[in-house]
């Protein structure tokens, strides 16, 4: 299966890059093809342009855009790494989003109906955040995080969520809860519908 990850933290010795580091491991361990696309190792400019806008309006997008395009359609299968910083995507994030998954890419209308355009395509995500998961539940937050990203961008555009995973208090945890985080990324990834071949801050 194709694997493609989307990573977006700017330390290496992060939990979100000792997470990708294990999600890899894992991958590679049932030979899967992996392409990794580590958004501030690669530069991405994150600024959706007025050039952007214009370009999507002509059909003519920008080099990187479609580069990123490219590797979405390759893939079978896409995770998403990335810390919760202001109750939200880290900009970088945020930015591929906006850029990358354009209309008639990502989502289109037909006769006033919104459609997804990446049905059939798989996604995990991992979030890691300062917050207890009881804060988030009290304020409503976990809620609010799950409409908006899950809702608002992933099945929008056609995608089948497979796991969201929110890992809490992540600037403070233990060995000991790390290491059960992992087993349960690891009992994921070895679910049969990802498997089967035929189918710093935080």
């Amino acid at each position: 299966m194709k694997h493609l990850i989307i990573y977006a933290h700017p330390n290496e010795n992060s939990l979100n890059h000792h997470l990708l580091e294990h999600v890899v491991k894992i991958l590679e361990s049932e030979h899967h093809e992996i392409i990794i696309r580590d958004l501030y190792q690669i530069n991405f400019d994150p600024v959706f342009s007025l050039d952007d806008i214009q370009g999507q309006f002509a059909g003519k997008l920008a080099d990187d855009v479609l580069a990123e395009q490219a590797y979405i359609t390759w893939a079978d299968h896409i995770t998403f790494i990335y810390p919760i910083w202001w109750t939200g995507l880290p900009a970088i994030m945020k930015g591929y989003i906006d850029r990358v998954f354009s209309y008639g890419f990502a989502y289109r209308y037909d006769q006033g109906i919104q459609k997804g355009l990446l049905k059939g395509k798989k996604a995990v995500i991992i979030n890691t955040h300062g917050k207890s998961r009881e804060e988030y539940e009290q304020t409503g937050m976990n809620k609010a995080l799950s409409l908006t990203s899950d809702k608002g961008i992933f099945l929008y555009s056609g995608f089948e969520i497979i796991r969201h995973f929110f890992f809490d208090k992540a600037d403070k945890t233990s060995a000991e809860q790390v290491k059960v985080w992992k087993e349960e990324i690891k009992n994921t990834y070895n679910q049969p519908v990802l498997n089967d071949m035929n189918e710093s801050r935080f």
